[in-house]
């Protein structure tokens, strides 16, 4: 494990031997500077995790030093300022500045060794949030959104005006599967939010009664369970973003209170008596007709009005084709990173069939197929055999070319022809096992087994 690197800077020789001498049985790697000058010329040499830094220095003082630290953005640099006694002003505005905390002279050895190692912790802790948050970016940012079809190229076109914008309250619909939350975290990861929290909750999921807890916290005795106070959402998420997944299913009281955050972007948890406001993006999803469930009055219109500010509406697979193909490569590269396989691709004939089926399970549906197949399959290309039955049932017009012969007024044994079909196979392919079973649409083992039967093997 590498050792954290930390640049004392003193103008008094003493000093600065023994915190190199104190600091290096620590285990860290020690560098000395006896003014402001020589400190930044070291940084530009070899940049530390850690400095302590005298705020009398001559030449450039101690405050002039952490400025000019802290004007490049690209240091990552904790800064300890040590400063004698009497010069608390001093200190605090080096806090205002950007260091992380001071210490007096003379020091107490003890406590400094505490400090630095909470500064370090804070640093690495830090430094991997910045990380999560960049991983999170990565793998929910527009460009994971396939859109080949112009229904999913508008709707990308929307998730960027809305990320961009200062928009608080955005409505998703769309049918189940179809990617309403991958939307929602699209304009949360494209967004300047992107660095605060995201927090997601399934409104059909937790009853009426917990869901209030959950998103607007409650305080200590609230209620018989509340042993002690807890933050809701609402609270957690403030800068950043709260989704609100099957809103359509949320109870009318609920919803009367929801409409109230929405408005006054404050609220009260369970059991207090203090508005709390927060700043929050709303983003609802919901896979019902809402202007029905007003007409059935299940769903509030004041609510339905304030919720839909900018709507989006997303497509169903089916209505989207274009994007079928690429989808399944897209799941089929991502299944083989995590399973190990080696999938290329998807036949020509399976194609057909995915493209025919009317995917009411939508994207959800189409990645749960490939996840399946992939797990299942051994072959380097996906097949039509591969595919779950109800896939090959409700597929219709499917056809693998022009019939090239009559069923014989008296009938066949279809087994007849199915070794027909293998004879011809393999003389085309002379013998080539491999190559007939794709010329069958049949993988290696579901061939071979056919040949063994009709005595070809």
């Amino acid at each position: 494990m590498r050792k954290a690197k930390i640049l004392v800077v003193d103008d008094e020789h003493l000093i600065r031997w023994s915190l190199e001498q104190n600091l290096t049985k620590q285990g860290y790697e020690v560098m000395v500077a006896g003014s402001g000058e020589d400190a930044l010329k070291l940084m530009r040499e070899d940049t530390p995790d850690l400095m302590l830094l005298d705020i009398q220095l001559p030449g450039i003082n101690g405050l002039e030093v952490l400025e000019k630290v802290k004007e490049n953005e690209e240091e990552d640099v904790i800064v300890i300022m040590c400063t004698a006694l009497g010069v608390l002003e001093t200190a605090v505005k080096a806090m205002r500045i950007g260091a992380y905390d001071y210490v007096n002279k003379p020091f107490n050895l003890d406590e400094l060794s505490i400090v630095i190692k909470k500064a370090l912790e804070t640093r690495e802790l830090k430094r991997e949030v910045a990380h999560l948050r960049s991983e999170q970016t990565k793998k929910y940012g527009i460009h994971n959104i396939i859109a080949e079809s112009r229904h999913m190229k508008n709707v990308l076109e929307m998730v960027q005006k809305v990320a961009r914008s200062d928009a608080s309250t955005v409505l998703v619909q769309g049918e189940s599967g179809a990617g309403k939350e991958l939307v929602a975290k699209a304009i949360h990861y494209e967004s300047s939010r992107a660095d605060k929290p995201f927090m997601a909750i399934n409104c059909a999921a937790v009853p009426e009664t917990l869901l209030e807890s959950e998103l607007m916290g409650h305080e200590k005795g609230a209620f018989t369970d509340a042993k002690m106070q807890k933050k809701g959402l609402f609270e957690l998420a403030d800068g950043g973003t709260v989704f609100l997944d099957e809103i359509g299913d949320m109870e009318p009281g609920m919803q009367a209170k929801l409409l109230r955050v929405l408005e006054d972007r404050s609220f009260r948890r369970v059991g207090g008596t203090r508005d709390i406001s927060v700043d929050v993006r709303i983003i609802s999803a919901t896979n019902k007709d809402l202007l029905a469930a007003i007409e059935e009055k299940t769903f509030r219109n004041d609510l339905y009005y304030r919720l839909q500010v900018i709507p989006i509406f997303l497509p169903a697979l089916r209505e989207r084709k274009e994007d079928l193909i690429p989808l399944a490569q897209h799941f089929i590269d991502h299944f083989n990173r995590e399973f190990g396989k080696t999938v290329k691709g998807i036949s020509k004939m399976a194609e057909k069939f995915l493209l025919e089926y009317n995917w009411p399970g939508n994207v959800r549906e189409l990645r749960n197929v490939l996840e399946r197949a992939i797990i299942l399959e051994n072959e380097e290309v996906l097949l039509l055999e591969h595919l779950p039955k109800e896939v090959m049932d409700r597929s219709a017009g499917v056809s693998a070319g022009p019939i090239t012969f009559q069923l014989p007024p008296d009938g066949i044994d279809i087994e007849d022809v199915e070794r027909e079909l293998i004879r011809q196979a393999l003389e085309k392919t002379s013998g080539n096992q491999s190559k007939a079973a794709k010329m069958l649409n049949l993988g290696i083992d579901a061939f071979r087994y056919r040949m063994k039967k009709f005595g070809y093997l």
